[in-house]
């Protein structure tokens, strides 16, 4: 890859692993003068990326990122697993300061809005557009709510 292709694949977001990179230094580092200059550059990546991933979020592993930061939001208090695919416009949000748990394997397609204190197994599927607010157990998928047709007339 050339200079230029590797630079014009930074800034669309295809090439976050210095992101990563930061964020896992970030995560084992107990100096909090370093760790907060660390948060700084962090919160400046992704805002200008376009996304959000909170401070005490705990990620296991380099997520696959298709779209790169673009609309996501990771919540201070989520926990992910490993070999996760998480689309554009995914919020994984909270509830009175509990954020979900998902497992390793999962992919969630975009759109997905998954928020409240609540356990995503490992292997799951999250549909494009779901509202996930309840338990999901290993190995299932989820999907949005059917459309509706409204006739008019």
């Amino acid at each position: 890859m050339s200079a230029r292709e590797w630079i014009i694949a930074y800034s669309k977001g295809d090439n976050l692993r210095m992101y990563w990179r930061l964020f896992d230094w970030r995560q084992h580092t107990k100096n909090r003068v370093f760790k907060a200059c660390l948060t700084f550059f962090l919160n400046r990546a992704a805002c200008r990326h376009g996304g959000y991933v909170g401070n005490g979020a705990v990620i296991k592993g380099i997520p696959s990122l298709p779209h790169g930061l673009h609309g996501i939001y990771i919540s201070r208090y989520a926990k992910i697993g490993s070999y996760c695919r998480i689309y554009q416009n995914v919020t994984i949000g909270e509830v009175a300061r509990k954020a979900p748990e998902i497992g390793d394997g999962c992919i969630i397609g975009a759109g997905a809005v998954i928020v409240g204190a609540i356990r995503i197994g490992s292997n799951v599927r999250i549909g494009a557009g779901a509202v996930v607010h309840t338990n999901v157990p290993d190995n299932s998928t989820v999907v949005a709510q059917g459309p509706r047709i409204i006739i008019k007339g």
